[in-house]
């Protein structure tokens, strides 16, 4: 920043306007200088002066008026006044409201080189320390996308080139991908990242109330409102709204959000006064909009409202390369929440991992490393359990252990070899046991464990049984 800072000046003083500009430009600054505030206000807002020098005395509007619309349009300039001796305590408040500085006449020349340097070099710090923080968040919100594969990588391509914008983003994807994190990635990268994000299930609130939660109430608006409450708009302002699971919203509701995201103003249940927002909207869902419109349970209007950018999150068995990152990720996250050393999960475990389905995704993967660390009291994780993800039917079978389910199609091999590897791995590799389990003899069992691919001999070869 330094010589190449530009400043502008406004004073109605012609004299004063020629002085203070020598001084500046022989600082090596470039300086414009204007003689009413309207003249030198429109100038300021087609250029990005980093210090604006204003009279508190202007012909045509005070100094102070000119700091607050200053500090409106570019809230990082650096405001200094010039002030007489008489309105110095004018000066004084006016830095609560955002000024620098004030320089008293008679400038003096070196008291002006010096104001102004300090600004600029504050203001440059202010910029250094921006960056860092928008290079932190970016870091840290990265991190929260674990994986490298294909998918995962253009995905992050295009939140570093949506997050900037303010255009809504529609996240589709099954149930446990990551719309959410997706979400406050986009949110931590973004200009907003100051201001709240705030989040809202369109599922897990009924009906009656998700509108008063959307859009506030005022005291008295129905029974039970003993006080007024803003909504989750209001909550946003100047930050972003997550509105999750959205395909669940009533058409009636639908039709309500609809005129807030057309003119940005919500009213309160029980108010006629509407109340300006600037909000961004992320939506999350798992279902099929496009056969939801189609069947009018969604607003075609609203998807296009909201699906400005659509981002697609692939479930977990189609980006397989990612689930040992993720494994790892999760182990490092939970160990130390739970200080176990737990360090490492063992080859033959990781393959576990690989070999599932994950209908749960990644919040499936998740609760599985979890689980894992709470039963594991040695340094390296052996083996997994799957929990239950459907409910059986029909009669009731023994055991107690994890359930596995098949989907419908899968050859009879397929499920046996299944089977019998989710009891070995249950049994921690104790063949005798995992035998008595699945109710035959230890020999069936080594005999099968020669002929599966899934399951290398070496696993039972010290246990064969004898003769």
């Amino acid at each position: 920043m330094g010589k190449r800072a530009e400043i502008l000046l406004i004073d109605d003083e012609e004299a004063l306007r020629v002085a203070v500009g020598k001084i500046l430009a022989k600082e090596g600054y470039a300086v414009t200088s204007y003689a009413t505030a309207s003249e030198g206000l429109a100038a300021f807002e087609q250029s990005a002066p980093h210090v604006l020098i204003t009279d508190l005395r202007l012909p045509d509007m005070d100094g102070i008026e000119v700091l607050r619309r200053a500090k409106k349009t570019r809230p990082d300039v650096e405001v200094i006044l010039i002030t007489a001796h008489g309105t110095v305590s004018v000066a004084m408040e006016a830095m609560r409201l955002g000024a620098y500085d004030f320089i008293e006449k008679p400038i003096d020349r070196n008291y002006l080189v010096k104001a102004v340097a300090k600004a600029i070099e504050k203001q440059r710090l202010a910029s250094e320390n921006e960056r860092l923080r928008r290079e932190l968040r970016q870091h840290r919100g990265e991190e929260a996308l674990v994986g490298n594969s294909p998918a995962m990588l253009e995905l992050k391509k295009l939140i570093r080139q949506i997050a900037a914008s303010d255009v809504s983003v529609l996240i589709q994807g099954e149930s446990g991908t990551g719309k959410e994190v997706v979400a406050d990635v986009i949110h931590a990268l973004s200009a907003r990242a100051e201001r709240p994000i705030i989040k809202i299930s369109c599922a897990a609130i009924p009906e009656t109330l998700l509108e008063g939660e959307l859009f506030g109430y005022e005291r008295g608006a129905f029974t039970g409102a003993v006080s007024a409450k803003p909504g989750k708009f209001e909550l946003a302002d100047g930050g972003t709204l997550f509105l999750d699971e959205i395909a669940e919203m009533s058409p009636a509701l639908q039709a309500k959000l609809l005129r807030v995201l057309q003119d940005g103003r919500v009213q309160r249940l029980g108010s006629t006064r509407d109340v300006q927002v600037d909000v961004r909207i992320i939506s999350a869902t798992h279902a099929d909009l496009q056969t939801a419109i189609l069947e009018k349970r969604f607003r075609e209007d609203l998807y296009y409202r909201l699906n400005v950018v659509q981002i697609y999150l692939p479930p977990l068995r189609e980006r397989p390369e990612d689930i040992p990152l993720l494994a790892d990720h999760f182990l490092k996250k939970y160990a130390a929440r739970m200080q176990k050393p737990i360090k490492a999960i063992a080859p033959a475990a990781m393959e576990q991992l690989r070999a599932h389905t994950w209908p749960g995704n990644v919040r499936e993967l998740e609760n599985t490393v979890q689980r894992a660390l709470a039963i594991t009291n040695e340094e390296v994780i052996k083996s997994f359990q799957f929990a239950s993800v459907r409910p059986l039917t029909g009669q009731t079978l023994r055991g107690g252990g994890p359930v596995l389910w098949f989907p419908v199609g899968a050859s009879l091999e397929e499920v046996e070899n299944r089977f019998i590897q989710a009891t070995l791995d249950y049994c921690e590799g104790d063949k005798e046991r995992a035998a008595k389990m699945l109710g035959i003899s230890s020999r069936t069992l080594y005999r099968w464990a020669h002929r599966s691919p899934e399951l290398p001999a070496a696993k039972l070869s010290a246990q064969r049984p004898s003769g």
